[in-house]
Protein backbone atom coordinates (compact mmCIF):
# COMPACT_ATOMS: atom_id res chain seq x y z
CA UNK A 1 0.00 0.00 0.00
CA UNK A 2 2.91 2.71 0.77
CA UNK A 3 5.02 1.63 -1.90
CA UNK A 4 1.54 2.26 -4.56
CA UNK A 5 1.10 6.01 -3.09
CA UNK A 6 4.74 6.38 -3.17
CA UNK A 7 4.09 5.60 -6.61
CA UNK A 8 0.86 8.06 -7.27
CA UNK A 9 2.78 11.17 -5.39
CA UNK A 10 6.20 10.76 -5.99
CA UNK A 11 6.74 10.76 -9.35
CA UNK A 12 5.71 14.71 -9.61
CA UNK A 13 8.68 16.48 -7.48
CA UNK A 14 11.43 14.65 -9.84
CA UNK A 15 9.60 15.89 -12.98
CA UNK A 16 9.65 19.26 -11.71
CA UNK A 17 13.74 19.39 -11.16
CA UNK A 18 13.90 17.87 -14.45
CA UNK A 19 12.01 20.64 -16.31
CA UNK A 20 15.04 23.50 -14.52
CA UNK A 21 12.55 24.40 -11.51
CA UNK A 22 14.30 25.30 -8.64
CA UNK A 23 14.19 23.16 -5.20
CA UNK A 24 11.74 25.08 -3.14
CA UNK A 25 9.44 26.13 -5.71
CA UNK A 26 9.30 22.73 -7.23
CA UNK A 27 8.33 21.38 -3.52
CA UNK A 28 5.98 23.71 -3.27
CA UNK A 29 4.21 22.99 -7.06
CA UNK A 30 4.47 19.67 -5.74
CA UNK A 31 2.77 19.55 -2.63
CA UNK A 32 -0.41 22.09 -3.84
CA UNK A 33 -0.72 19.87 -7.01
CA UNK A 34 -0.20 15.94 -4.67
CA UNK A 35 -3.31 17.85 -2.30
CA UNK A 36 -5.19 18.31 -5.51
CA UNK A 37 -4.68 14.92 -6.72
CA UNK A 38 -5.22 13.36 -3.04
CA UNK A 39 -8.83 15.18 -2.84
CA UNK A 40 -9.55 13.52 -6.63
CA UNK A 41 -8.46 10.29 -5.53
CA UNK A 42 -10.30 10.86 -2.12
CA UNK A 43 -13.60 11.90 -3.47
CA UNK A 44 -13.87 9.33 -6.54
CA UNK A 45 -13.11 6.60 -3.92
CA UNK A 46 -15.84 7.67 -1.57
CA UNK A 47 -17.92 7.75 -4.76
CA UNK A 48 -17.19 4.21 -6.00
CA UNK A 49 -16.96 2.53 -2.62
CA UNK A 50 -20.44 5.01 -1.42
CA UNK A 51 -22.17 3.38 -4.88
CA UNK A 52 -20.74 -0.29 -4.76
CA UNK A 53 -21.75 -0.53 -0.83
CA UNK A 54 -24.80 1.17 -0.76
CA UNK A 55 -25.96 -0.63 -3.67
CA UNK A 56 -24.98 -3.86 -2.72
CA UNK A 57 -26.62 -3.82 0.66
CA UNK A 58 -29.89 -2.64 -0.81
CA UNK A 59 -29.78 -5.26 -3.10
CA UNK A 60 -29.02 -8.01 -0.46
CA UNK A 61 -31.37 -6.39 1.87
CA UNK A 62 -34.04 -6.61 -0.70
CA UNK A 63 -33.34 -10.56 -1.80
CA UNK A 64 -32.83 -12.14 1.66
CA UNK A 65 -35.83 -13.40 3.96
CA UNK A 66 -33.49 -11.71 7.36
CA UNK A 67 -34.83 -8.30 8.31
CA UNK A 68 -31.00 -6.96 9.92
CA UNK A 69 -29.77 -6.30 6.62
CA UNK A 70 -32.51 -3.75 6.21
CA UNK A 71 -31.45 -2.23 9.55
CA UNK A 72 -28.24 -1.71 8.45
CA UNK A 73 -29.54 -0.18 5.68
CA UNK A 74 -31.73 2.33 7.49
CA UNK A 75 -29.05 2.55 10.09
CA UNK A 76 -27.11 4.12 7.04
CA UNK A 77 -24.15 1.50 8.30
CA UNK A 78 -22.52 1.24 4.39
CA UNK A 79 -22.49 5.24 3.72
CA UNK A 80 -20.47 5.33 7.13
CA UNK A 81 -18.08 2.53 5.80
CA UNK A 82 -17.83 4.00 2.82
CA UNK A 83 -16.69 7.54 4.53
CA UNK A 84 -14.29 5.39 6.19
CA UNK A 85 -11.75 4.00 3.41
CA UNK A 86 -11.07 7.19 1.33
CA UNK A 87 -10.36 8.82 5.12
CA UNK A 88 -7.92 5.45 5.29
CA UNK A 89 -6.37 6.75 1.84
CA UNK A 90 -5.87 10.04 3.10
CA UNK A 91 -4.01 8.94 6.29
CA UNK A 92 -2.11 6.97 4.21
CA UNK A 93 -0.90 9.49 1.51
CA UNK A 94 -0.23 12.10 3.88
CA UNK A 95 2.55 10.96 5.54
CA UNK A 96 3.69 10.93 1.76
CA UNK A 97 3.24 14.17 0.20
CA UNK A 98 4.02 16.09 3.70
CA UNK A 99 7.12 14.05 4.21
CA UNK A 100 9.11 16.97 3.80
CA UNK A 101 7.08 19.28 5.91
CA UNK A 102 7.03 17.36 9.73
CA UNK A 103 5.44 19.71 11.54
CA UNK A 104 2.20 19.57 8.57
CA UNK A 105 2.76 16.16 8.51
CA UNK A 106 2.31 15.63 12.52
CA UNK A 107 -0.79 18.17 12.64
CA UNK A 108 -2.37 16.48 9.61
CA UNK A 109 -1.88 12.83 10.46
CA UNK A 110 -3.24 13.54 13.93
CA UNK A 111 -6.10 14.97 12.76
CA UNK A 112 -6.92 13.01 9.84
CA UNK A 113 -6.63 9.74 12.75
CA UNK A 114 -8.88 11.26 15.10
CA UNK A 115 -11.60 11.87 12.22
CA UNK A 116 -11.05 7.88 11.53
CA UNK A 117 -11.72 7.18 15.17
CA UNK A 118 -15.10 8.68 15.52
CA UNK A 119 -15.92 6.99 12.01
CA UNK A 120 -15.10 3.82 13.67
CA UNK A 121 -17.11 4.76 16.37
CA UNK A 122 -20.30 5.74 14.19
CA UNK A 123 -19.65 2.40 12.25
CA UNK A 124 -19.83 0.70 15.37
CA UNK A 125 -23.38 2.88 16.44
CA UNK A 126 -24.55 1.83 13.38
CA UNK A 127 -23.68 -1.48 13.85
CA UNK A 128 -25.54 -2.00 17.43
CA UNK A 129 -28.45 0.03 16.66
CA UNK A 130 -29.15 -2.07 13.90
CA UNK A 131 -28.86 -4.97 16.24
CA UNK A 132 -31.21 -3.26 18.88
CA UNK A 133 -33.56 -2.80 16.65
CA UNK A 134 -33.89 -6.17 15.36
CA UNK A 135 -33.54 -7.43 18.56
CA UNK A 136 -36.54 -5.55 19.87
CA UNK A 137 -38.73 -6.92 16.72
CA UNK A 138 -37.92 -10.17 18.38
CA UNK A 139 -40.95 -11.59 20.83
CA UNK A 140 -37.86 -12.88 22.86
CA UNK A 141 -36.30 -9.94 23.92
CA UNK A 142 -39.19 -6.94 22.85
CA UNK A 143 -39.63 -6.77 26.35
CA UNK A 144 -35.89 -6.43 27.74
CA UNK A 145 -34.26 -3.08 28.02
CA UNK A 146 -31.87 -3.68 24.85
CA UNK A 147 -31.04 0.22 24.47
CA UNK A 148 -29.38 0.45 28.29
CA UNK A 149 -27.00 -2.65 27.65
CA UNK A 150 -26.51 -0.78 23.97
CA UNK A 151 -25.96 2.81 25.38
CA UNK A 152 -23.38 0.50 28.34
CA UNK A 153 -21.19 -0.61 25.30
CA UNK A 154 -21.26 2.62 23.73
CA UNK A 155 -20.10 4.31 26.49
CA UNK A 156 -17.48 1.94 26.85
CA UNK A 157 -16.58 2.32 23.16
CA UNK A 158 -16.61 6.22 23.62
CA UNK A 159 -14.08 6.19 26.61
CA UNK A 160 -11.85 4.49 24.81
CA UNK A 161 -12.07 6.69 21.97
CA UNK A 162 -11.58 9.16 23.55
CA UNK A 163 -8.35 7.94 25.12
CA UNK A 164 -7.25 6.88 21.85
CA UNK A 165 -7.91 10.53 20.38
CA UNK A 166 -6.20 12.37 23.54
CA UNK A 167 -2.70 9.69 23.71
CA UNK A 168 -2.53 10.77 20.14
CA UNK A 169 -3.00 14.60 20.10
CA UNK A 170 -0.48 14.58 23.04
CA UNK A 171 2.09 11.61 22.05
CA UNK A 172 1.53 9.20 25.02
CA UNK A 173 0.79 5.86 24.94
CA UNK A 174 -2.72 4.79 25.81
CA UNK A 175 -1.66 2.31 28.73
CA UNK A 176 -0.45 5.42 30.52
CA UNK A 177 -3.43 7.91 29.93
CA UNK A 178 -5.31 4.67 31.29
CA UNK A 179 -3.38 4.26 33.73
CA UNK A 180 -3.82 8.10 34.77
CA UNK A 181 -7.14 7.89 34.64
CA UNK A 182 -7.53 4.61 36.96
CA UNK A 183 -5.87 7.28 39.65
CA UNK A 184 -8.42 9.82 39.20
CA UNK A 185 -10.97 7.10 39.30
CA UNK A 186 -13.30 8.12 42.01
CA UNK A 187 -13.36 11.52 40.04
CA UNK A 188 -14.40 9.22 37.11
CA UNK A 189 -16.99 8.01 39.23
CA UNK A 190 -18.73 10.99 40.72
CA UNK A 191 -19.01 12.31 36.93
CA UNK A 192 -20.73 9.14 35.20
CA UNK A 193 -22.41 8.41 38.71
CA UNK A 194 -26.24 8.19 37.63
CA UNK A 195 -24.82 6.53 34.34
CA UNK A 196 -22.95 3.70 36.74
CA UNK A 197 -26.15 3.72 39.01
CA UNK A 198 -28.42 3.81 36.20
CA UNK A 199 -26.41 0.81 34.31
CA UNK A 200 -26.70 -1.33 37.66
CA UNK A 201 -30.27 -0.78 38.27
CA UNK A 202 -30.57 -1.70 34.26
CA UNK A 203 -29.08 -5.07 35.34
CA UNK A 204 -31.05 -6.02 38.24
CA UNK A 205 -34.80 -4.54 36.56
CA UNK A 206 -33.79 -7.11 34.09
CA UNK A 207 -32.20 -10.03 36.12
CA UNK A 208 -35.26 -9.53 38.73
CA UNK A 209 -37.77 -9.11 35.46
CA UNK A 210 -39.52 -6.15 37.75
CA UNK A 211 -39.97 -4.26 34.80
CA UNK A 212 -41.07 -4.64 31.44
CA UNK A 213 -41.40 -2.61 28.07
CA UNK A 214 -45.67 -2.57 28.03
CA UNK A 215 -46.27 -3.03 31.70
CA UNK A 216 -48.84 -0.82 33.65
CA UNK A 217 -46.66 0.84 36.49
CA UNK A 218 -47.88 3.14 39.31
CA UNK A 219 -46.00 5.40 40.34
CA UNK A 220 -46.95 7.86 42.66
CA UNK A 221 -43.61 9.80 43.79
CA UNK A 222 -42.89 10.55 40.12
CA UNK A 223 -46.59 10.80 39.14
CA UNK A 224 -46.70 8.04 36.73
CA UNK A 225 -49.32 5.81 35.90
CA UNK A 226 -49.18 4.00 32.33
CA UNK A 227 -47.90 1.74 30.39
CA UNK A 228 -43.96 1.31 30.32
CA UNK A 229 -42.58 2.43 26.35
CA UNK A 230 -38.69 2.55 26.78
CA UNK A 231 -36.14 1.44 29.35
CA UNK A 232 -33.15 3.36 29.08
CA UNK A 233 -29.62 3.26 30.90
CA UNK A 234 -30.55 6.56 32.44
CA UNK A 235 -34.27 6.83 32.43
CA UNK A 236 -37.26 4.88 32.03
CA UNK A 237 -40.16 6.35 30.50
CA UNK A 238 -43.96 5.94 30.99
CA UNK A 239 -46.38 7.02 28.35
CA UNK A 240 -49.85 7.79 31.37
CA UNK A 241 -53.46 7.53 30.23
CA UNK A 242 -53.53 10.54 29.95
CA UNK A 243 -51.00 10.51 27.00
CA UNK A 244 -48.71 12.28 28.70
CA UNK A 245 -44.87 11.13 29.26
CA UNK A 246 -43.02 10.81 32.87
CA UNK A 247 -39.66 10.03 33.06
CA UNK A 248 -38.17 8.06 36.04
CA UNK A 249 -34.61 7.96 36.52
CA UNK A 250 -33.96 3.90 36.50
CA UNK A 251 -32.30 3.59 39.73
CA UNK A 252 -35.72 4.97 41.73
CA UNK A 253 -36.98 0.98 40.19
CA UNK A 254 -34.89 -0.22 42.69
CA UNK A 255 -34.50 2.32 45.41
CA UNK A 256 -38.24 3.22 45.71
CA UNK A 257 -41.97 1.46 45.67
CA UNK A 258 -43.21 1.40 42.57
CA UNK A 259 -46.70 -0.55 41.86
CA UNK A 260 -46.67 -3.28 38.65
CA UNK A 261 -50.05 -4.24 37.22
CA UNK A 262 -48.57 -6.89 35.16
CA UNK A 263 -49.41 -9.84 37.30
CA UNK A 264 -52.85 -8.62 37.63
CA UNK A 265 -52.79 -8.99 33.67
CA UNK A 266 -51.72 -11.88 33.71
CA UNK A 267 -54.41 -13.19 35.90
CA UNK A 268 -57.82 -14.54 35.21
CA UNK A 269 -59.45 -11.42 36.60
CA UNK A 270 -58.73 -7.63 38.23
CA UNK A 271 -60.00 -7.26 41.57
CA UNK A 272 -62.52 -5.01 42.38
CA UNK A 273 -63.05 -3.70 46.06
CA UNK A 274 -65.05 -0.90 46.90
CA UNK A 275 -68.30 -0.14 49.45
CA UNK A 276 -70.70 1.73 50.18
CA UNK A 277 -71.87 3.21 53.69
CA UNK A 278 -75.30 1.92 55.07
CA UNK A 279 -76.77 4.44 57.84
CA UNK A 280 -76.59 2.15 60.84
CA UNK A 281 -80.45 3.15 61.99
CA UNK A 282 -81.77 2.39 58.79
CA UNK A 283 -81.04 -1.01 59.90
CA UNK A 284 -83.93 -3.53 61.69
CA UNK A 285 -85.63 -6.72 62.46
CA UNK A 286 -87.95 -8.32 59.61
CA UNK A 287 -91.48 -9.64 60.63
CA UNK A 288 -93.74 -11.85 58.98
CA UNK A 289 -95.37 -8.87 56.87
CA UNK A 290 -91.75 -8.00 55.53
CA UNK A 291 -90.79 -11.28 54.63
CA UNK A 292 -93.52 -12.06 52.64
CA UNK A 293 -92.90 -8.68 50.64
CA UNK A 294 -89.30 -9.50 49.97
CA UNK A 295 -89.76 -12.82 48.51
CA UNK A 296 -91.28 -10.88 45.59
CA UNK A 297 -87.81 -10.44 45.25
CA UNK A 298 -86.98 -13.56 42.85
CA UNK A 299 -82.98 -13.78 43.58
CA UNK A 300 -83.65 -14.23 47.56
CA UNK A 301 -86.91 -15.91 47.42
CA UNK A 302 -85.75 -19.33 48.00
CA UNK A 303 -83.25 -18.05 50.35
CA UNK A 304 -86.10 -16.32 52.82
CA UNK A 305 -88.03 -19.39 52.81
CA UNK A 306 -85.37 -22.09 53.85
CA UNK A 307 -84.08 -19.40 56.41
CA UNK A 308 -87.26 -18.56 57.58
CA UNK A 309 -88.35 -22.29 58.41
CA UNK A 310 -84.88 -22.91 60.18
CA UNK A 311 -85.73 -19.60 62.47
CA UNK A 312 -89.26 -20.58 63.19
CA UNK A 313 -88.18 -24.13 63.93
CA UNK A 314 -85.21 -22.90 66.50
CA UNK A 315 -87.72 -20.60 68.14
CA UNK A 316 -89.95 -22.79 68.69
CA UNK A 317 -87.59 -25.64 69.95
CA UNK A 318 -86.57 -22.68 72.25
CA UNK A 319 -90.23 -21.12 73.48
CA UNK A 320 -88.82 -18.29 72.30
CA UNK A 321 -90.85 -15.14 72.89
CA UNK A 322 -91.55 -13.42 69.92
CA UNK A 323 -93.91 -10.39 71.45
CA UNK A 324 -90.42 -8.82 71.21
CA UNK A 325 -88.62 -8.85 67.52
CA UNK A 326 -84.83 -8.75 69.42
CA UNK A 327 -86.23 -12.34 71.04
CA UNK A 328 -84.40 -15.44 69.61
CA UNK A 329 -83.54 -15.56 66.20
CA UNK A 330 -84.52 -13.06 63.56
CA UNK A 331 -83.45 -11.79 60.04
CA UNK A 332 -82.34 -8.70 59.07
CA UNK A 333 -83.16 -6.13 56.29
CA UNK A 334 -78.87 -5.53 55.84
CA UNK A 335 -78.04 -9.14 56.05
CA UNK A 336 -80.97 -10.06 53.76
CA UNK A 337 -79.28 -7.22 51.40
CA UNK A 338 -75.81 -9.22 52.02
CA UNK A 339 -77.46 -12.25 50.58
CA UNK A 340 -79.33 -10.76 47.67
CA UNK A 341 -75.72 -8.97 46.29
CA UNK A 342 -74.05 -11.97 47.07
CA UNK A 343 -76.10 -13.96 44.98
CA UNK A 344 -76.46 -11.16 42.57
CA UNK A 345 -72.99 -11.28 41.87
CA UNK A 346 -72.74 -15.03 41.29
CA UNK A 347 -75.33 -14.20 38.41
CA UNK A 348 -73.36 -11.45 37.21
CA UNK A 349 -71.50 -12.58 33.89
CA UNK A 350 -68.48 -10.23 33.97
CA UNK A 351 -67.69 -12.11 37.56
CA UNK A 352 -64.84 -14.51 37.68
CA UNK A 353 -66.48 -17.40 39.88
CA UNK A 354 -63.42 -19.32 40.10
CA UNK A 355 -61.92 -16.44 42.15
CA UNK A 356 -62.70 -14.64 45.39
CA UNK A 357 -66.64 -13.03 45.58
CA UNK A 358 -67.83 -11.92 48.55
CA UNK A 359 -69.96 -9.31 50.17
CA UNK A 360 -68.95 -8.41 53.84
CA UNK A 361 -69.46 -5.88 56.30
CA UNK A 362 -66.48 -3.64 57.54
CA UNK A 363 -65.65 -2.25 60.88
CA UNK A 364 -68.50 0.08 62.16
CA UNK A 365 -67.55 3.81 60.95
CA UNK A 366 -69.00 7.17 62.62
CA UNK A 367 -70.55 7.67 59.25
CA UNK A 368 -72.55 4.36 58.91
CA UNK A 369 -72.12 0.72 58.33
CA UNK A 370 -69.62 -0.10 55.59
CA UNK A 371 -70.22 -2.68 53.11
CA UNK A 372 -67.63 -4.17 51.03
CA UNK A 373 -67.64 -5.46 47.48
CA UNK A 374 -64.68 -8.22 47.22
CA UNK A 375 -64.87 -9.80 43.47
CA UNK A 376 -62.54 -9.78 40.16
CA UNK A 377 -64.05 -9.11 36.71
CA UNK A 378 -63.49 -11.53 33.77
CA UNK A 379 -61.93 -8.52 31.90
CA UNK A 380 -59.24 -6.82 33.06
CA UNK A 381 -59.39 -3.98 30.30
CA UNK A 382 -59.38 -0.28 32.10
CA UNK A 383 -62.71 0.21 30.62
CA UNK A 384 -64.31 -2.89 30.50
CA UNK A 385 -63.22 -3.02 34.13
CA UNK A 386 -64.75 0.15 35.10
CA UNK A 387 -68.10 -0.39 33.57
CA UNK A 388 -68.12 -3.87 35.19
CA UNK A 389 -67.99 -2.04 38.60
CA UNK A 390 -70.19 0.68 37.56
CA UNK A 391 -72.81 -1.39 36.25
CA UNK A 392 -72.52 -3.51 39.37
CA UNK A 393 -72.57 -0.48 41.74
CA UNK A 394 -75.45 0.80 39.72
CA UNK A 395 -77.70 -1.82 40.59
CA UNK A 396 -76.74 -1.54 44.66
CA UNK A 397 -77.04 1.92 45.15
CA UNK A 398 -80.65 1.29 43.04
CA UNK A 399 -81.66 -1.81 44.85
CA UNK A 400 -80.86 -0.73 48.56
CA UNK A 401 -84.04 0.97 49.06
CA UNK A 402 -86.17 -2.36 48.26
CA UNK A 403 -84.57 -3.13 51.39
CA UNK A 404 -85.67 -0.43 53.70
CA UNK A 405 -82.08 0.57 53.86
CA UNK A 406 -80.52 4.13 53.51
CA UNK A 407 -76.77 5.19 52.40
CA UNK A 408 -75.14 7.55 54.16
CA UNK A 409 -74.87 11.10 52.60
CA UNK A 410 -72.67 14.21 54.02
CA UNK A 411 -75.56 16.20 55.53
CA UNK A 412 -75.62 19.75 53.39
CA UNK A 413 -77.38 22.93 54.66
CA UNK A 414 -80.10 22.18 52.18
CA UNK A 415 -80.84 18.50 53.85
CA UNK A 416 -80.55 20.21 57.76
CA UNK A 417 -82.94 22.65 56.74
CA UNK A 418 -85.60 20.03 55.71
CA UNK A 419 -85.06 18.17 58.41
Amino acid sequence: MHKIIEKIFGWLYPLLRKMSFGDTLASYISLVLNIIILCVLAYLIYVVFRLVLVTIMAVVAKKTKTHFDDLLVSNQTAKYIAHLIPFLFIYKSVLVILDAYVYWETVFGKLVGIYIILLSLWIVRSLLKAIRDYLKDQPKYSDKPIDSYIQVIMIVLWIVGVGVIISKIFDITTNTLFGTLGAISAIVILIFRDTILGFVASVQVSLNDMVRIGDWITFDKYGADGDVIEINLATVKVRNFDNTTTTIPTYSLISDSFRNWRGMLDSDGRRIKRYILVKAKSIRFLNDDDLQKMKRIQLISHYIDVRQEEINKYNKTYKVDKSLSINGRNMTNFGLFRKYITNYLEHYPGINKNMILLCRQLQPTPHGMPLEIYVFSKDQRFEQYEYIMADIFDHIIASIAYFDLEIYEMPTDRMTLEE
